[in-house]
């Protein structure tokens, strides 16, 4: 099975950028979107053969995340919560606790007999670091979130997580230390969440590469190399046997972001 994930920022100006040729070209399983920037009827974009699921944030042309599937889930769930053990009912993460956190359109969940696939778009600390402390909050609900997930059967998520994990990840490490998405608590955070069982799969495959997904609109960046890997597929760690390959398409242009890409047996 094969997986795309791309930050299009804004879908309707991508649309105008090749996107429809893009996406078929990539002939994926799954395809998924964030900071779609758009609200429900805005655009009515579907491709044969795929069924498509849409989370808005209650602010307009804000956040937003879509994916396109051409396998029938069992069930969708928008945000994060109502999480249960089957052993004995109990929540292992309630809807309530989650709440506050799903207002921006950031998550959708997809249940399949054998996985439970999600694509997120994480918060952005902003500049100043504002949003740091609310970033580290939703970072434990989403952790939480996931690894109650993962008690149940393995989980494969998706998305512009917004941090660079280790220096390899960008091209200036030293110069951006403590900038957003590349803070000591991002990067720490986002080290917890792989303690908790689950690998980043394009590390995992290529431990030396350096390859990025994001580049700065200014300065020329993406010209000049200079860029960011923030776009991630990450899996539970026992699904990686089934992993085959992980790419980052850094030829595909239409956003300041490009599509990452993994594949799965």
């Amino acid at each position: 099975m094969k997986f795309i994930s791309w930050n299009v920022n804004g879908l309707r100006a991508c649309v105008g950028k090749d996107f429809e040729k893009i996406f078929l070209s990539l002939d994926a399983d799954f395809f998924c979107l964030q900071e779609t920037k758009m609200q429900a009827g805005q655009l009515d974009l579907q491709f044969p053969g795929y069924f498509s699921y849409w989370n808005y944030a209650e602010k307009k042309g804000y956040s937003g995340t879509a994916i396109y599937t051409k396998h029938e889930p069992l069930g969708v769930f928008y945000g994060m919560g109502d999480v249960t053990d089957d052993a004995n009912g109990e929540p292992l993460i309630s809807y309530d606790e989650a709440s506050a956190h799903n207002k921006e359109g950031r998550i959708i969940t997809l249940e399949y007999p054998e996985f439970y696939f999600i694509t997120v778009y994480v918060p952005n600390a902003q500049d100043g670091l504002k949003r740091l402390a609310y970033r580290m909050e939703w970072e434990d609900a989403f952790r939480k979130y996931i690894t109650a997930l993962d008690r149940k059967k393995p989980v494969v998520f998706c998305g512009d997580l917004n941090v660079a994990h280790n220096d390899i990840d960008l091209k200036n490490p030293k110069t951006n230390h403590n900038n957003p998405g590349f803070t000591d608590e991002e990067r720490g955070k986002f080290s917890e969440m792989l303690d908790s069982g689950f690998i980043d799969t394009f590390r995992t495959l290529h431990p030396e590469e350096v390859k990025y997904s994001w580049w700065s609109y200014r300065f020329r960046a993406r010209e000049k190399g200079i860029g960011w890997r923030i776009d991630y597929f990450v899996c539970s760690e026992r699904l990686k046997e089934r992993l085959t390959s992980a790419d980052i398409h850094d030829d595909i242009f239409g956003s300041d972001h490009c599509p990452v890409e993994m594949v799965l047996r």
